[in-house]
């Protein structure tokens, strides 16, 4: 490794930014890439760095181009989840999705409802959804979730989302209830955007119960995340 290059790493992880150490294998050339700033023995194609910040999202090493002799080594935060709306499925999502990595983060302005009590081992906001948002600034190692059912909370929420690089977004409600969603989002001028929210949230496994909802997000979530087929 390059001087220099560890005490960049060590200054992304301290930040909470994903990094990469990336070697030419075929002459051991490394090129360093925090961010989107690279600097070392060579450059990255375009393809290159699409495929990088794909292993960004999943958080796992490996080739970048197909003969597979550029390859990198990934050093990303815990994924995040954003979690709008204190409800009963957040008090199962929330336990679930920490277990499986990820750090939590439980919005909601009504203090009634998020309460320590409730969501014990979850960092708390109880401003208003947008605003967290705004501050919490969703990357590509984040996943959001609105489940409020209420417009006011959940719409501000999803329009900072679909405006960020966030790898999921979910909103939870019927088709009907979705359909008027994205009415209202296209009121906003988010058009474009829309194809990106998963709603009904969650993969169809048939359930019913808040902790088996719960149980269908995480899984869509992680499915989103790495690619799969969820088969």
């Amino acid at each position: 490794m390059k001087p220099g290059f560890f005490a960049r790493l060590l200054a992304a992880r301290a930040a909470k930014r994903p990094a990469a150490l990336v070697t030419r294998l075929s002459d051991n050339a490394q090129t360093l890439v925090d961010a989107d700033t690279a600097s070392g023995d060579f450059e990255l194609a375009a393809s290159e760095w699409a495929a990088l910040r794909e292993r960004w999202v999943s958080g796992q090493s490996g080739p970048l181009d197909a003969d597979g002799d550029i390859f990198a080594r990934v050093y990303v935060p815990a994924p995040r989840l954003l979690i709008v709306g204190a409800v009963h499925i957040a008090q199962a999502l929330a336990p679930m999705a920490a277990l499986a990595g990820y750090a939590v983060t439980l919005i909601d302005p009504r203090r009634a409802f998020a309460s320590a009590e409730r969501f014990p081992d979850a960092v708390i906001s109880d401003e208003w959804p947008d605003e967290a948002m705004t501050r919490l600034m969703p990357d590509a190692q984040t996943a959001v979730v609105a489940l409020t059912h209420d417009p006011k909370l959940d719409d501000p929420a999803l329009a900072v989302a679909l405006n960020s690089p966030a790898f999921y977004i979910g909103a939870l409600g019927s088709t009907r209830t979705h359909e008027k969603r994205l009415a209202r989002l296209r009121e906003l001028g988010l058009e474009k955007q829309l194809a990106r929210i998963h709603a009904p949230v969650g993969l169809d496994l048939g359930g019913r119960y808040p902790s088996e909802i719960a149980v269908a997000i995480l899984a869509e979530i992680i499915r989103v995340r790495y690619k799969g087929n969820g088969r």
